[in-house]
């Protein structure tokens, strides 16, 4: 029994199984075997990995004629066990396991088997639940030739980065380390599966957590993040401090913050903005890099908003195809219609926006003067 206790330990530390749940599959297993080879299910069993104690009972009535004797033990034979055994009484027969039938043993290999894989979810699921959208530093396994999906190690689990969540023209190689977010933990036929992810806006909150100690400590809050992963990242900050600059804090000396991430993301953009609770300070904001001389916001409550710019940063204000308008649309829940300073493109200007109406920056004469 030594071997089957060093065998367990090495599951423990191998797989990370404790040796008390494989121990009580395995006594489980047992009485399950009993059930299959005796009829009879009622047992007591010792086993301590601690001392090496494994032993077997099976408890049986004492009856002066024997019907079942899987459940049923002669009194002469029980008074050999227990000398003061009478009748009706209760005694445990020692067992030995190896007598077990072909079909109980097989049944009782099955079950342990599959308290394994029990066992190896259950660290799985613990493993993934504790970094559930957390930022992980993960092993590239191997990649999928057909589909380009990345196997991942976590820890001592496996995820798939699906295609879908990788950065566009990023090129992953088996051997890489590459930081993913841990978006969702999921618990699935085929067992716990964590969905990741390098696409997500909150990939590059955490990596401004771990980069920034002000963000860490909570003297810089990150209020909104949007991302078109691959491409460009806006990033609103706020500090509870007076004396520290929020933006400063993010972008780091010389740049060195901001572009430790920004090589961590493959040369990804990123717009770094100082939040406000006023909207028309913070739709400028998000604007940036370009210069916006006015904010005119609905009054109407639909978070509508007309924006004028220089005519000279018109395109700077759109970005390419539309990008920068776009997210900062997303990073202040704002519609954001922007025009130049010399008129609307022949149109009549009105004071507001109107409700529902798109943003110049997907009308065509917009982007026409961008090209």
């Amino acid at each position: 029994m030594s071997e089957v206790f060093e065998a367990l330990s090495l599951l423990e530390k191998e797989r990370g199984i404790p040796v008390d749940f494989m121990v009580d599959r395995i006594k489980k297993a047992i009485v399950t075997a009993c059930k299959n080879s005796y009829g009879n299910e009622d047992t007591v069993i010792n086993m301590d990995p601690e001392t090496g104690v494994f032993e077997v009972y099976l408890r049986k009535t004492v009856v002066e004629d024997v019907e079942e004797p899987g459940k049923e033990i002669l009194l002469e034979k029980a008074r050999e066990i227990d000398p003061t055994a009478t009748a009706g009484d209760t005694v445990s027969v020692h067992l030995n396991t190896k007598e077990f039938g072909r079909i109980a043993a097989q049944t009782a290999r099955n079950i342990i088997r599959q308290g394994i894989r029990d066992g190896e979810r259950g660290q799985m699921m613990q493993e993934f639940q504790s970094k559930h959208q957390e930022l992980v530093t993960a092993l590239v396994e191997r990649i999928d030739p057909r589909t380009g999906a990345a196997t991942l190690r976590i820890g001592k689990a496996e995820a798939v980065l699906p295609k879908s969540e990788q950065v566009g023209g990023e090129e992953l190689k088996e051997g890489d380390h590459v930081k993913v977010y841990v978006v969702d933990v999921r618990e699935t036929e085929k067992g716990p599966r964590a969905m990741i992810s390098r696409t997500h806006p909150d990939l590059v909150k955490r990596l401004f957590e771990t980069e920034v100690p002000e963000i860490y400590d909570g003297t810089v809050e990150i209020k909104a993040v949007s991302r078109e992963a691959g491409s460009r990242t806006k990033l609103a900050v706020v500090s509870h401090n007076a004396d520290v600059d929020a933006v400063g804090a993010c972008i780091g000396a010389r740049g060195a913050r901001v572009s430790s991430i920004v090589n961590e993301l493959g040369g990804e953009k990123i717009d770094i903005v100082e939040y406000s609770d006023d909207p028309a300070k913070f739709i400028a904001s998000a604007l940036s890099p370009a210069t916006v001389l006015s904010v005119v916001t609905a009054e109407d409550g639909s978070h509508a908003c007309r924006v004028t710019v220089p005519d000279s940063q018109l395109s700077l204000a759109i970005g390419n195809k539309g990008q920068n308008a776009r997210l900062a649309a997303k990073l202040t829940g704002w519609k954001i219609d922007i025009k130049p300073e010399s008129g609307f493109y022949g149109e009549e200007e009105t004071a507001e926006p109107k409700a529902g109406e798109e943003p110049a920056a997907e009308q065509e004469p917009a982007e026409a003067a961008e090209e």
